[in-house]
């Protein structure tokens, strides 16, 4: 991973944040009202078959400092995580890494980026033949996707950004969007 940033060849960290559910729920935090006008939410948080749940998929850029989130209606898919790379790449990757040979992505070991997960290595195979990139997926030994830098250098801020507000949009819940098109 170093020598590849000391090269300036693109370097992500990728994964999943926690699911949410979409809707008026209670999620945790404060968030300040004038006095006497509080957000009514629901009770029980079952699911809202209207709107269901949002599965944010993020890639950070380590030498950047700089993210994309792609937040999924259905599953969280290898699929849905290739897609979201090619995403960042087209949009900001590609513009960023213009001599870029290779691409490094540091995942933790399970869920739909995980080692073991097929579908995840054919998804990559298709992408780095379709960006005419060697791509290496370096992953985390278990119980230590803590280390993954997009959890303290992404998901961190998003849930700060959350924070007492509830879900109630896909427009609430992807509030970086604004600031990838800017």
């Amino acid at each position: 991973m170093a020598a590849a940033l000391q090269a300036n060849q693109p370097v992500i960290s990728v994964d999943t944040k926690k699911k949410e559910l979409v809707g008026a729920y209670k999620n945790a935090g404060q968030e300040w009202l004038p006095f006497g006008e509080p957000v009514e939410v629901k009770v029980h948080d079952f699911i809202d078959k209207e709107f269901g749940r949002a599965n944010p998929y993020g890639v950070y850029d380590i030498a950047a400092d700089e993210a994309w989130v792609s937040v999924g209606t259905d599953h969280d898919t290898s699929a849905f995580a290739v897609q979201t790379i090619r995403r960042w790449w087209f949009s900001m990757g590609r513009a960023r890494y213009p001599k870029a040979r290779q691409l490094a992505i540091t995942a933790d070991g399970g869920g739909s980026n995980g080692h073991r997960v097929r579908m995840w290595k054919l998804e990559l195979s298709h992408l780095a033949k379709e960006i005419g990139l060697d791509i290496q997926a370096h992953h985390f030994p278990a119980g230590t996707s803590n280390w993954n830098k997009i959890e303290h250098r992404l998901f961190s801020f998003i849930t700060m950004n959350w924070r007492g507000c509830p879900l109630i949009s896909h427009e609430v819940i992807q509030p970086y969007r604004q600031h990838q098109d800017a």
